[in-house]
């Protein structure tokens, strides 16, 4: 079997790629795909999510493994092959391409061509420019900032709820100030 993968960026409007691929490969031979039809690097870390119709995140298959002590399965991209996790079209998935801006690719199978095989994967369609690879520190700042700018009010720390700031264990931080004066509690 052969999967159509169509790609887009929230970032760029105008972006899109689609990668065929053999259902018998694995995702890391999808991540090289991907990364040489935007032209990146294969010096970041990247990491793929099997989604829900509502794009929330289940499986997530790394390039490397992380975290061995987790009770959770391990999907590495070059141990799993695509059709392990996806078999059916529409299948949503995000390809994050930027771990510590968490910036993403959204995936979507848009078919599968039975009876057929891939030796290689393609990038059969391509329009327009993909976004930078990795974000500046300045730009990763910004994002931040714009991301950290909610309104929150007392209610959400349960202060109007009957919560006491007297209440708080501060052991381990003896050294610490928590005084009105000081600006703390």
């Amino acid at each position: 079997m052969i999967y159509k993968f169509l790609l887009l960026s929230d970032e760029v409007e105008t972006f899109s790629r689609e990668i065929c691929i053999d259902s018998e490969a694995t995702f890391l031979e999808l991540n090289d795909a991907i990364l040489e039809s935007v032209n990146y690097t294969k010096d970041q870390l990247t990491s793929f999510f099997i989604c829900e119709d509502n794009w929330e995140k289940r499986e997530e298959v790394t390039l490397i493994e992380m975290d061995s002590s987790s009770d959770e399965d391990v999907w590495l991209m070059e141990d799993t092959r695509l059709s392990e996790l996806i078999e059916d079209e529409h299948q949503r998935m995000l390809f994050v391409f930027d771990m510590m801006a968490d910036r993403s690719f959204f995936m979507e199978l848009r078919e599968i061509e039975l009876g057929k095989n891939l030796l290689d994967p393609l990038c059969t369609k391509v329009k327009g420019k993909a976004p930078k690879q990795v974000m500046s520190i300045e730009e990763l700042d910004k994002k931040m900032a714009a991301t950290s700018s909610i309104d929150i009010d007392e209610d959400d720390f349960g202060i109007e709820n009957g919560y006491n700031p007297d209440e708080l264990d501060t052991d381990g931080f003896s050294d610490m100030d928590f005084s009105e004066d000081n600006g703390g509690y």
